[in-house]
C-alpha cells in the first residue's frame, strides 16, 4: 500500500477529497496530514476521518525557514510518506526539503500553468482577458509552480466572473483533479489527467 502525507494550511477542501478517494481498491492510503497552522480547520477534519495529524506553528521559527522545515520534516519522517500532496499549503518550502522528496511531492494550483504562478491567480486570469482559467497538478521542484504538469482542469471564464466566483466554479474542478491524478501517480502512471 502507498503511503500518502498530506500538507494543508487550511480547511483543506481538496485533502478532504485525497482522504475520501482513497479507500477501497485504491492503491493508496493517507497516513499523515500536517499544517504550519495548529489552528487549521483541516486538521480536525482529517482526524475525524481517523488521519493522524500533525501541527508545527510556522510562527514559532520567524526568519528560520530551516528550524521549521526540520521541525515539520520530524512528524513526516515518522510517518514514512511515499508521496507527498501539497493541498492549499501556504508556505514555499527550500530546494533542501524539496530534494528529500523529488519525484514523489505534488502540488495543486489553481491556473493553468505555466500561466500564473504564484498568488492572486484568478484575478490574474481575469485581468488579462483570458477565455478559461483551471487548475494544474503538477510535480513539485524547486522552482516555484514549475514541476511537471501531472494533470490539467479547465473552466471557463464568464462574463462578469469575479475572482471569487471564478475560485469557487475551479475549486469545484480541483476537488475532481487532484484525487484522479494522486489514484493514478500512486498507481505508478505519470500519464496527465486532462478534464
Amino acid at each position: 500500500m502507498t503511503r500518502v502525507a498530506i500538507l494543508i494550511s487550511g480547511g483543506g477542501s481538496n485533502m478532504l477529497r485525497l482522504v475520501e478517494d482513497m479507500t477501497g481498491d485504491h492503491p493508496a492510503r493517507a497516513v499523515l496530514v500536517a499544517s504550519n497552522d495548529p489552528g487549521a480547520a483541516g486538521l480536525a477534519r482529517a482526524a475525524a476521518l481517523g488521519v493522524p495529524t500533525a501541527a508545527v506553528d510556522h510562527r514559532d521559527f520567524p526568519r528560520d525557514r530551516a528550524g521549521f522545515e526540520a521541525a515539520l520534516l520530524a512528524p513526516l519522517l515518522e510517518a514514512e510518506p511515499d508521496i507527498l500532496c501539497l493541498a492549499g499549503f501556504m508556505r514555499i518550502l527550500t530546494p533542501g526539503f524539496v530534494e528529500r522528496f523529488d519525484g514523489r511531492m505534488l502540488n495543486i494550483h489553481p491556473s493553468l500553468l505555466p500561466k500564473y504562478p504564484g498568488l492572486h491567480t484568478h484575478a490574474r486570469a481575469i485581468e488579462a482577458g483570458d477565455a478559461e482559467a483551471g487548475a494544474t497538478v503538477h510535480m513539485v521542484t524547486p522552482e516555484l509552480d514549475a514541476g511537471p504538469m501531472l494533470g490539467q482542469a479547465r473552466v471557463p471564464v464568464l462574463p462578469g466572473d469575479t475572482p471569487d466566483t471564478l475560485a469557487a466554479r475551479v475549486l469545484v474542478q480541483e476537488h475532481r483533479l487532484y484525487p484522479a491524478v494522486l489514484r493514478r501517480f500512486a498507481a505508478g502512471d505519470r500519464t496527465p489527467v486532462l478534464l
